[in-house]
């Protein structure tokens, strides 16, 4: 998802939590970073056919499968607090193979593993920021998908830290956590 700038710049004056960003307007919608408001946009429109297309591949394979996926908007309390947790975060796409975790209108906890699809302006987010909480709350596979420069950089968690590996546009990805699953780049990629 997009993060708007200008909002991302804006000093909030408190920290929240889940409980103030459940009551704020629905149809702005944020992500919390340590208790800091971050407003998103809307994505473009290649972000939204890859976002189909990686949701497709990982629908087909999932089907009849306990594992499910969801994509943004999803709330997903990171640190599995539910109302009292300060970090809440949208992932594009994100996998979940414990459904103890779900309830009505959320994710509590980690997520099997995210998907972001970043743009200029949201490639520090996605890269930095979201990526060290992902790694912290234990999300076990992390992917970084550049629609400019038609690659994929996965983030395996072994031992607490990821392990980075990048994948071009004419390659197809194995995904760790779904034994099985491929996921066949070019198909993604292609206008």
């Amino acid at each position: 998802m997009e993060v708007n700038e200008t909002a991302r710049k804006y000093d909030f004056p408190e920290r929240y939590t889940y409980a103030d960003y459940e009551k704020w307007d629905d149809d702005i919608r944020y992500e919390l970073i340590d208790g800091k408001a971050y407003m998103m946009s809307a994505p473009s429109v290649e972000h939204q056919r890859i976002i189909t297309k990686l949701l497709r591949q990982l629908a087909n394979f999932l089907d009849g499968k306990p594992c499910e996926v969801f994509v943004s908007p999803f709330d997903v309390c990171l640190y599995g607090k539910g109302d009292n947790d300060d970090t809440v975060v949208q992932p594009d796409i994100l996998v979940v193979c414990d459904a103890s975790k779900l309830d009505k209108k959320r994710l509590n906890g980690t997520p099997d593993m995210a998907i972001e699809i970043i743009s200029p302006t949201t490639s520090r987010h996605d890269r930095i920021t979201k990526l060290s909480r992902y790694q912290r709350a234990g999300v076990r596979e992390y992917w970084i998908v550049d629609p400019d420069y038609k690659d994929v950089a996965v983030h395996i968690l072994e031992n607490g830290k990821y392990v980075i590996n990048t994948y071009e546009d004419t390659e197809t990805i194995s995904v760790t956590i779904l034994d099985g699953c491929e996921i066949v780049l070019p198909e993604i990629f292609s206008s």
